[in-house]
């Protein structure tokens, strides 16, 4: 499905973005950040608009699916109406209680440690500790089941993503790219900077949902001496 339709809406709170048509069954909301994203999901989700039948986040949009074109001019009309505080964005990467819903147990000793240290400018220990110093949130899912992007970490932890791809990066590694880290639920390729690895399985078809992480989610990392999975 493409993007049928360019401007129809646009809001002010913490930076312009836009409300495109998308087909003729939803809409597309663009913004400048995760954070805003993430708050934006929040209140869409608290709203529960009428005619709204899924809410999908991604790194810098949502895509709200509709049940029928006939939601989507009134749909579009309570969006403007609807806009987070520029406090609700700033904490959409704070948990209230600064507790996380799932501890995932990691033994640092990932192949690009090092060179994480080096662009950082931190010592490989201090890696260790800004991982595991805050909770972080799951803003989306993608790339592969039960992959998820989690942002709101320490800044200082934000590199690019290697200049040479892996070809196999193998299941349950901890890795860096940008401003977000992640783990890899299964064996696949890939060009994360690679800090650790854990046992928790990410992705589970017998498990009610089967992603062990969904968006909206806090999790925080713990360094131990052996990967032992997951604690909720």
């Amino acid at each position: 499905m493409s993007v049928t339709a360019d401007v129809m809406h646009t809001m002010r709170s913490g930076g312009a973005r836009r409300i495109l048509d998308y087909g003729d069954r939803a809409l597309l909301l663009e913004f400048d950040s995760t954070a805003e994203v993430l708050a934006w999901t929040d209140a869409l989700r608290a709203a529960d608009l009428l005619g709204v039948v899924d809410i999908v986040p991604a790194a810098r949009t949502i895509l709200v699916k509709l049940d029928g074109h006939r939601y989507q001019a009134p749909t579009r009309q309570r969006l403007a109406l609807l806009q987070p505080s520029e406090a609700a964005i700033a904490e959409s990467l704070t948990p209230t209680d600064g507790r996380a819903d799932v501890v995932i147990d990691a033994v640092y000793d990932g192949e690009d440690l090092d060179e994480v240290a080096r662009l950082t400018g931190l010592t490989a220990d201090e890696v260790v500790a800004a991982h595991t110093g805050r909770p972080w949130r799951v803003g989306f899912s993608g790339f592969a089941p039960g992959f998820a992007y989690l942002v709101g970490g320490d800044e200082r932890l934000a590199v690019p993503r290697r200049s040479d791809p892996r070809t196999k990066v193998p299941v349950g590694s901890v890795g860096l790219a940008g401003e977000f880290s992640g783990v890899y639920p299964r064996e696949s390729p890939g060009g994360w900077q690679l800090i650790g690895r854990t046992s928790a399985v990410l992705w589970d078809v017998d498990r009610d949902p089967p992603a062990l992480l969904v968006p909206g989610m806090w999790v925080q990392f713990r360094a131990v001496g052996e990967a032992n999975g997951a604690a909720s």
